[in-house]
């Protein structure tokens, strides 16, 4: 199967590239030159999509901007980027013939609705999204436009959710493993199954790392996390008892990947165990504890404004 890969000199969009490989002939587009990138240029740019797309059986539409760029790139550029770029990709891909589409979404679209007040959120395809920023809308706004062309048969169109995926510091993102977080390695494979199974008509999964929570402990978890981790997963408390490390006191969340699990056959392998391997092999996807993690928006004492 010949594949191209939108956004794919991004950290996800590379993971999209090393899997698919195996399998497929793949093909990079960015913006951003780079060894993944065969086609350089705006995805939204028609000329440039008629000749990526000549002879592309499947595309996996990852370019985006992303939660790090509220508030530093203007709305309408995410509208630009997330919602008209995607249009113009859709079009193009039925002009092409392309038989199926899958896009790289967010768990973030799922806004409010994925921290109720009084319990942590139990998050999966069930749930109705209440975006809050024009990142979350702007994905939410991608997904809909995407399934009404594959509800018209233009393509068969599957979406994944993705949850939280970036570096940060080695407790956060071995707890973030049990709950909200995933591995890009894992996230690559969920895609790759998904291409395998691709049927017309579209469908949407969450593909986050495996919980052991289950839906009676949300209201628990929000109140004391703790004790819901020492029963659930006693391994990654005697971890952080190991190394010294503090146990979150709460929980607000918690995203269910039981459909992608059971109808992809899809198992993520890279656990917390993980993180705390890469942790003591230097690997740069992990953060040390106390690691001073920039914010958007976050200046230092003395920073310039313009500073990046």
């Amino acid at each position: 199967m010949k594949v191209l890969v939108t956004g794919a000199t991004g950290r996800i969009g590379r993971a999209l590239m090393v899997r698919l490989a195996r399998q497929h002939q793949v093909l990079g587009l960015d913006r951003a030159p780079s060894s993944t990138a065969h086609w350089v240029g705006d995805v939204g740019d028609a000329t440039l999509l008629r000749r990526a797309l000549q002879g592309v059986d499947a595309v996996v539409h990852t370019a985006a901007l992303h939660a790090p760029q509220v508030g530093r790139v203007p709305d309408a550029e995410f509208q630009r980027v997330n919602v008209d770029a995607t249009r113009a990709l859709a079009e193009a891909a039925c002009a092409a013939g392309v038989g199926q589409l899958l896009y790289t979404s967010t768990t973030a679209l799922y806004g409010d609705a994925a921290t109720p007040m009084q319990a942590a959120g139990w998050v999966d395809e069930t749930l109705t999204p209440r975006p809050r920023t024009i990142y979350h809308r702007s994905k939410l706004a991608a997904e809909q436009l995407l399934a009404r062309y594959a509800e018209a048969g233009a393509f068969g169109l599957t979406i994944l959710r993705m949850s939280r995926c970036f570096p940060e510091t080695a407790p956060q993102m071995a707890c973030a493993r049990l709950h909200r977080g995933v591995d890009a390695r894992d996230v690559a494979e969920a895609h790759a199954l998904a291409l395998d199974t691709g049927r017309p008509g579209s469908r949407v999964y969450v593909v986050s790392g495996p919980t052991p929570f289950q839906p009676v402990d949300m209201a628990a978890l929000k109140a004391d996390a703790p004790a819901v981790l020492r029963q659930r997963a006693p391994a990654l408390v005697q971890a952080f008892a190991d190394r010294g490390w503090a146990l979150p006191a709460s929980i607000d969340r918690v995203y269910s990947p039981a459909l992608a699990q059971r109808e992809l056959r899809w198992q993520p392998r890279f656990g917390f165990a993980d993180v705390l391997r890469q942790l003591d092999e230097d690997v740069p996807e992990v953060l040390p504890p106390g690691f001073l993690v920039a914010e958007p928006g976050l200046r230092l004492p003395g920073q310039a404004e313009d500073c990046k």
